[in-house]
This record gives C-alpha cells, sequence and structure tokens, in this order.
C-alpha cells in the first residue's frame, strides 16, 4: 500500500516516466504474444524468434530499473531511515512500483493484441492485422499470461537488486572483462556467420563488453578534457565525467551496442532473414527507443547528484555560462570517445558476419 500511496502522490515528470516504462512494457508485451501466435501458427523454427525477443525484453527492464532509481520514492532519508524505510525497504517499494507499470503495460499489450485479432469484438481496421497476427487459430491464454509476467516479475527483481545498498567497482578494474568479452562476441560472429543463433549469442557478448568497457571509456574521456593546462570549464566538465564514469559507462555501452549493430544492417540486406519477420523493424525501434531512454533518464539521475555540487557553486559566485560550457564540454568528449568505439565495433562486426 505505501509504494501505491508514493506513486499515486509523485509528481507529473515521475508520472510520465512511469507511463514510459509502461509502455515500453507494452511494447514488449505485444511483441512476445505477437511471436506466440506465429509459434503456434508455424512450430517450426519457433524456438530462434522467441529467443531475439529476449533483447527487447533486457532492454524494457534496465529502462525500468533506471527509472526506478530515479524515482523520488526510492531516495533514503534520515526521517524514512528513522521510520524504519531503509535502503532494504525501499528496494522492496522500488520493486512493486517497477512491478506495477510493468504490469499495466502488459495489460494493455494484452487487450490490444486481442482486439487486433478480433477475439474481443471483431476484426478492427478491416482485418490489416489479421494475417500478421494469425486471427482465426487457437490461442494458448496461459501461455500468454506466462510469457506477459516475465517482465514485470523482472523488472521488480531488476529494481530490488540495483537499489540496494553496495560498493561501486573502479572502471578500470571492470574494462579487461569488457574487452575479453567484446573480443568473443566479435569471434563468435565470426565463427558462426550470419547464422541466427550465432549471430545473438555474438551481439550479447558484445553488448555486454561493451557495458563492462563503458565506465572506462567516460573515465577516459573525463580525463582527456583535462589535459593541457584545463580552465574552469574544462576541469568541471573532466571530473564530473570521471566521478559519474560507473553510472553513465554501462547505459553508454550498450546504446553504443546498439548502434553499432544498426550500422551493419545495410551490410546484412540480403544475405540473410530478418529473425522476427515483419516485426524485425518495429522490435530494432523498441530496442533503440529503450537504449536512449536509459541513457536518457541515468543522465537525469548524475544530474540530481551533482544538484548539491550545483548550489555550492552558485553560492561560492560561480558564473552560469561556465557551468553550461561544462555540461556542452561533457556532451562533447562522450560523443568523440563513443563515436569512433561505434564505429569500430560496427566495422569488425561486418567484416565478421560477411566474410
Amino acid at each position: 500500500m505505501l509504494a501505491l500511496r508514493l506513486a499515486r502522490g509523485s509528481r507529473p515528470l515521475v508520472q510520465l516516466r512511469r507511463l514510459l516504462v509502461a509502455a515500453a512494457s507494452a511494447g514488449t508485451g505485444f511483441l512476445l504474444l505477437a511471436i506466440l501466435a506465429g509459434a503456434v501458427a508455424r512450430p517450426e523454427g519457433s524456438a530462434p524468434r522467441l529467443l531475439w525477443c529476449l533483447v527487447p525484453l533486457v532492454l524494457t527492464v534496465r529502462f525500468a530499473v533506471a527509472v526506478a532509481r530515479t524515482d523520488p520514492a526510492t531516495v533514503t532519508r534520515e526521517g524514512l531511515s528513522a521510520m524504519g524505510l531503509g535502503p532494504v525497504r525501499l528496494s522492496v517499494v522500488a520493486a512493486i512500483s517497477t512491478a506495477v507499470a510493468c504490469a499495466l503495460g502488459s495489460s494493455v499489450a494484452l487487450l490490444l493484441f486481442l482486439h487486433l485479432r478480433g477475439d474481443i469484438a471483431g476484426l478492427p481496421f478491416d482485418g490489416a492485422a489479421a494475417r500478421l497476427l494469425h486471427a482465426g487459430r487457437p490461442f494458448p491464454l496461459p501461455a500468454a499470461l506466462t510469457l506477459l509476467a516475465l517482465v514485470p516479475l523482472a523488472g521488480a527483481l531488476a529494481a530490488a537488486l540495483a537499489l540496494r545498498p553496495r560498493t561501486a567497482r573502479s572502471p578500470q578494474e571492470l574494462l579487461p572483462w569488457g574487452v575479453a568479452l567484446l573480443a568473443a562476441g566479435l569471434a563468435v560472429l565470426t565463427y558462426a556467420g550470419p547464422q541466427t543463433a550465432g549471430t545473438l549469442t555474438g551481439w550479447s557478448l558484445t553488448a555486454a563488453g561493451l557495458a563492462l568497457a563503458g565506465p572506462a571509456v567516460v573515465h577516459g574521456s573525463g580525463a582527456l578534457v583535462q589535459l593541457l593546462r584545463p580552465g574552469a570549464a574544462r576541469l568541471l566538465a573532466g571530473r564530473a565525467l570521471q566521478e559519474e564514469a560507473s553510472r553513465l559507462g554501462p547505459p553508454l555501452g550498450v546504446l553504443c551496442a546498439v548502434a553499432a549493430a544498426g550500422l551493419t544492417v545495410p551490410a546484412l540486406q540480403g544475405r540473410v532473414e530478418a529473425p522476427l519477420g515483419p516485426l524485425t523493424a518495429p522490435a530494432a525501434a523498441l530496442v533503440a527507443l529503450c537504449a536512449a531512454a536509459t541513457l536518457l533518464v541515468t543522465a537525469v539521475e548524475a544530474r540530481q547528484a551533482r544538484a548539491a555540487t550545483r548550489e555550492t557553486l552558485a553560492d561560492l559566485g560561480a558564473p552560469s555560462p561556465v557551468l553550461r560550457t561544462a555540461a556542452a564540454l561533457r556532451i562533447t568528449a562522450l560523443l568523440l570517445g563513443c563515436a569512433p568505439l561505434t564505429w569500430a565495433v560496427a566495422r569488425l562486426a561486418t567484416l565478421a558476419v560477411t566474410r
């Protein structure tokens, strides 16, 4: 009940972020239902399509966790701790709020899916979606409910684990593991070629490697900004990037992996079949939007963490143009650090699958 009251009393911007989580969950749920309907109609070759659905599911869960971390209801405060709402209890509140938002999206996906199939009140839009959703064929509702429960359960568990107190690791400690996973992913892509299962495994390892290497990339970008007699703006930008490396690095690495995968698509046209058929483009758009939204929400979290620093600088008389210049330098440094990395990964992946 506490989680529901906190959710109902939140500010409009917080509610908007929760609605975006529900929308992402609805998109993933609809995709799962559409692939399930196709698997029931044509069982042969359905397992790889279901496996590919794990990609938008994982990205949706990551987005839900990022929103949960920025939720004011999950911030530890002295007054709440005195009432018994410490970090552990607040992680439970975050898990329940995340589960509610994801469950709302899954419910919308189920109703929309059944409506487009004509299972509720006839075929809408002159049956435009009947063929794609295999209308008129038997549809296993228990299996559909099981699939739809994956996003709320995974989101709640991930939010609870992400908000538990833990010790942050140095970006340099994660860099060797990231490079190893990245190399393993490219090796799998080279060995498997354009096969569906091999491509999924290779890109999963590549994305995991970039996520682990992302903090080192952000930290290195901050170090480069401060080279050669930096002024106040460059010092502020560089130190901020180094402090936020552990927070911004993983979502930035995942976004780089998604962008690299998108850059390889033109080279694969005509060579491989779309893994999800007509639903491949909507699924790719959902993955890209979730990855970008996760990074954006994480940047909002970092901005909230810098609020005390900004207030201190303002009290010391720091001019506003210096703070704006520092923000622009941070964005520029990240672009200059990530663009070559994304291009290099995309180029190597293209060579691996088109050799």
